[in-house]
């Protein structure tokens, strides 16, 4: 089932292959003078292996933007003694010439070359050396394939007055490709004589012409006992053409579908063409007419339609013509038709827009060749999961996964498949999502942020990323997150709801998270990054969402990591410091998130020098009396002074104000805050609280730090006891109890301290045996 598909683990072949592809030096290969790859000599890999090399390696190259792609490897499968290629599908601008002609040599049973715009008529000569073994080839999409470059007049000086032109070939044939019975020429440039092109192929059994102008098809008669599959999407068709297909009576799928936006067709279906195709083409099991306007009333009369329950016999279906099928068809593509809401439709699978089944149907045939539909098809999916609820989760998620991987840059896919990512991976479908396939939304929301700038895409992904646990969920992508994040808020021009957003995700990354993890970050320009966004604001006197995000982003990153902190004082943080306070007087969640911030910046010995002038000590002092935000801000204003304190009279290097003077307003503050305060504050360890309590210097300090640990222990037991007892506490409040130069009342706090955390142990012992 697809659940289980979804959820399953990667096969060890899969693994194993991913691993050597970006580790190629340390497996397969070593490196030739330093540049070329090389195949180590003992190695033979048989075509199993080498095939999935080749497909991922096009994969990773495609979908993953780390990955570097090697000038020379497909020279690794040159030689058949020691690789072999059988089955191989290579897609876009990854593949060009010389690629091909380095594998020439190998016995290639399917080749598929999709979109490959690099291929030029030098390529047609190198199918030619696997003419013998071809079963399987596709040129979909590779419109230069029939163009050579030709220098016109020959000689070396005319060159520079005639660069080269491109001309067409016209007198290449599948001349000896004896084997060859499915090919795909879908998009095949004009002036291409099709069936010149074709006539050597002796039983042809699958043909796609998609996308060509063919005004006669009557050499499609030669394979009429032969061809099980022909594909004519967006081909003008006339009657001609009806009755040409009429005639190949094996036919067992038909796609006469169109894409109704790419041009006028004069063409109508009519019930008689229906008619024809039920009663010659017995074998059908498949059939295609998305797009087409009925010229007639196919339908039976909907009085007679209703009755009854749905059924896909055709006996009862509610087109007429197919009542005179012999048993349901296996799929019918009735996309952009009215005939798809119709109640008795006699197929298994139908593509339409009357559902989620159908919609779905309809992204799943056509995403590989026809992005034009399947964004229509996407779009139509993505008001279903805005304002229904999706039933087929899974599949749904599966199916926009695959089509934003394989058009990473068409853009309205990246459009529409993004926005329908962010509905398909909210909480409501949460529990329904294995950690795989969420990294997989991950991975193409990157992609699709990487490779396109456009406004809609970007503020797409960014949303779509907040429907996940950060920073847990995207720690796998830690780094290229981050650098994407950046990048967006670093652009000149931004979009203020994507800039939201994104400083947002960028707090969310760093709250949390391990130390060195906020280093990497920092080094990436994070400070400045935030330090950038809160001068932009203050230039224009905003204090909003992004400026209170961007001291909060700036208060987690500094978080016991001293490098970000002194990045911080270097690029001017405390003179924004003072001109926000200045000019936000009243912000209270502003005043908390910077006050939090220089907290950190106290902490680190090195730095508390340049906190000591006398304008920051008048600042802090002041904010003592702050009843912003409960005690938040007059709390951390007191930490910070703490930490100065703690240095000693000798490091008091100001005349004013008097360090006693700050020392009592700090005693002062310390006791009108309420111990049972609710806090807004997350301790990951109590080590630079801790350090304050065994020293004798500055007994307000000790106090502050006493204090802390009492209110936290008492308000949140469960998260801090085991903390402060893991962290060794219990040992230092007892050694500091006995201390002479610690004050009475911070004693009598510490006791507290103590006896709630042996309180805590014994209620929480495991009696169990």
């Amino acid at each position: 089932s697809l659940k289980m598909a979804s959820d399953s683990p990667e096969s060890l072949m899969t693994l194993c292959t991913d691993y050597c592809l970006r580790n190629l030096e340390g497996t397969l290969c070593y490196l030739l003078d330093n540049e070329t790859l090389r195949l180590h000599p003992d190695i033979f890999l048989p075509s199993e292996i080498c095939d999935k090399l080749v497909n991922e390696y096009v994969e990773l190259v495609k979908t993953d933007s780390i990955f570097e792609p090697h000038e020379s490897f497909f020279t690794l499968f040159s030689d058949p003694r020691s690789t072999r290629l059988a089955r191989i599908h290579l897609r876009e601008q990854i593949v060009q010439d010389q690629d091909l002609e380095a594998i020439r040599k190998q016995d290639l049973v399917e080749l598929y070359l999709t979109n490959c715009e690099k291929l030029t008529a030098k390529s047609l000569q190198t199918l030619v050396s696997f003419s013998h073994t071809l079963i399987s080839l596709s040129l979909f999409g590779c419109c230069n394939i029939f163009y050579e470059e030709e220098n016109p007049g020959g000689c070396e000086d005319d060159c520079l007055v005639n660069p080269t032109r491109q001309v067409l070939v016209k007198d290449f044939t599948f001349e000896g490709f004896s084997r060859l019975r499915f090919l795909n020429l879908g998009r095949l440039i004009e002036g291409v004589n099709v069936e010149t092109l074709l006539r050597p192929l002796a039983s042809l059994a699958a043909l796609d012409l998609s996308g060509i102008r063919l005004n006669d098809v009557g050499f499609l008669t030669q394979w009429k006992d032969s061809l099980v599959s022909l594909v004519l999407y967006n081909m003008d068709l006339s009657e001609e053409h009806i009755q040409v297909i009429a005639q190949l009576r094996k036919l067992r799928h038909l796609d006469i579908s169109r894409d109704h936006l790419s041009s006028y067709y004069k063409f109508k279906l009519t019930r008689r063409v229906l008619n024809l195709f039920v009663e010659n083409l017995v074998n059908l099991t498949s059939l295609d007419i998305s797009g087409h306007t009925m010229l007639e009333n196919c339908t039976i009369p909907s009085m007679e339609e209703k009755m009854g329950q749905t059924s896909i016999e055709p006996a009862k279906s509610s087109i007429a013509p197919f009542r005179g099928l012999k048993r349901p068809l296996q799929f019918l593509g009735l996309f952009e038709t009215s005939l798809c809401r119709l109640t008795h439709i006699p197929a298994y699978k139908v593509s339409g827009d009357k559902n989620e089944e159908q919609v779905l149907n309809a992204i799943e045939a056509y995403t590989e060749h026809r992005p034009e539909i399947t964004s229509q098809a996407i779009n139509l999916l993505f008001d279903i999961a805005r304002i229904e609820r999706c039933s087929q989760l899974l599949r749904a998620l599966q199916l926009v996964i695959t089509a934003l991987k394989c058009h990473k840059n068409d853009k309205n896919i990246q459009v529409t498949g993004s926005a329908a990512l962010f509905y398909l991976t909210n909480s409501e479908y949460r529990m329904e999502q294995s950690v795989k396939l969420r990294r997989q939304v991950i991975q193409v929301v990157l992609n699709g942020m990487e490779s396109y700038q456009e406004v809609t895409v970007q503020r797409n992904c960014c949303l779509t990323l907040c429907n996940f646990s950060i920073p847990e969920e995207l720690e796998f992508q830690y780094r290229r997150v981050n650098e994407l994040l950046l990048n967006i808020l670093n652009q000149s021009r931004q979009d203020e709801s994507i800039q939201r957003i994104a400083v947002h995700l960028c707090n969310a990354l760093v709250c949390q998270v391990d130390n060195d993890h906020k280093e990497a970050v920092g080094k990436m320009g994070f400070v400045m990054t935030m330090l950038k966004l809160i001068q932009k604001k203050l230039a224009d006197k905003t204090c909003d969402q992004v400026m209170e995000f961007s001291w909060s982003a700036l208060w987690n990153i500094t978080d016991e990591t001293p490098d970000n902190c002194e990045m911080f004082l270097n690029y001017s943080g405390m003179k924004l410091f003072l001109e926000c306070l200045k000019e936000f007087p009243e912000k209270q969640e502003l005043h908390r998130n910077m006050l939090g911030l220089l907290g950190n910046v106290a902490e680190v010995k090195e730095l508390r020098p340049q906190l000591m002038t006398s304008q920051f000590i008048s600042v802090f002092s002041n904010l003592l009396e702050s009843k912003a935000d409960g005690i938040e801000v007059s709390y951390n204003a007191c930490g910070v002074l703490s930490h100065i304190m703690f240095d000693g009279p000798e490091a008091w290097g100001i005349c004013e104000p008097h360090r006693e003077e700050v020392v009592k307003r700090m005693w002062a503050a310390i006791q009108s805050w309420d111990i049972n305060s609710r806090r807004n504050i997350n301790y990951r360890s109590f080590e630079p609280i801790l350090r304050l309590l065994p020293q004798g210097i500055s007994p307000v300090s000790q106090h502050w730090a006493t204090w802390a640990l009492y209110n936290l222990v008492s308000v949140y037991p469960d998260k801090y006891c085991p903390l402060l007892i893991k962290e060794g506490g219990i040992p230092l409040l007892k050694d500091m109890i006995k201390m002479a130069s610690a004050r009475q009342e911070t004693k009598e706090m510490a006791r507290k301290v103590i006896e709630h955390c042996s309180n805590f142990k014994e209620e929480n012992m495991d009696t169990s045996r």
